[in-house]
């Protein structure tokens, strides 16, 4: 069977005015993430990360630390949802960086409140409902799927939220459900999943959610992070 890789992008620039940006440790854990896959013996048939900077850096830089080759496509379905415009719809108007910086805790508090409403469809004025959240995800791991064979892999850089909701369609979890894995998703984390049949039928099975085998060591698990 075809093995797919959905990884999150490595820590970004959380609380300041460029999120979208990969920190020096985003960076590494990107990089350890590489070495991880070349050690395993994993090549990657396909490879491909949201438009947006942090993915593709981090699609980059475990490329270049696998030592491959292998162009990186860009599908914007893989983007993370639009976390300031539920914030802002769910409070009103009121200013996320801001509130990240006075209560980092209670920011996550209210956010979480504005997906769970958001997964319901109780929240208003919003870019995308949860629904098209879904359907662009889905389109962007097809593409990284289709024409596999048995023992391909492929590589699918994307965003915490947006891995959380393709779970929720491939292993049949609630929208619930799928905030608290988004909640919990650590910066280059991966979900592996076996992939069989073509675009008309294809099923997946999970064989790993989350993990972190490229930090999760004694001198490097001051590298893990979720933001």
């Amino acid at each position: 069977m075809a093995l797919l890789f959905l990884v999150r992008h490595g820590q970004a620039s959380f609380g300041t005015a460029d999120y979208d940006r990969l920190s020096d440790l985003g960076r590494q854990q990107a990089r350890w993430l590489g070495e991880y896959f070349a050690a395993r013996g994993l090549t990657f048939r396909r490879a491909v990360a949201g438009s947006l900077k942090r993915q593709r850096d981090t699609a980059s830089e475990i490329l270049a630390a696998m030592g491959a080759d292998l162009a990186v496509h860009e599908h914007a379905g893989l983007n993370e949802y639009h976390g300031e415009a539920l914030y802002t719809a769910h409070t009103g108007g009121r200013d996320p960086l801001s509130h990240q910086r006075a209560d980092y805790r209670d920011y996550w508090r209210t956010l979480k409140a504005a997906m769970a409403a958001w997964t319901e469809d109780r929240l208003a004025g919003v870019p995308e409902t949860w629904a098209d959240f879904g359907a662009r995800m889905r389109a962007g791991i097809d593409l990284a799927c289709d024409g596999l064979a048995r023992e391909d892999a492929a590589l699918v850089v994307s965003s915490g939220g947006a891995i959380a909701r393709a779970m929720v369609d491939i292993i049949g979890c609630n929208g619930a459900t799928a905030v608290e894995f988004n909640l919990q998703f650590r910066n280059s984390g991966f979900v592996e999943l076996i992939v069989s049949g073509d675009a008309a039928a294809r099923a997946m099975r999970l064989v790993a959610f989350n993990a972190i085998p490229h930090v999760d060591t004694p001198e490097r698990r001051h590298a893990i992070t979720f933001t």
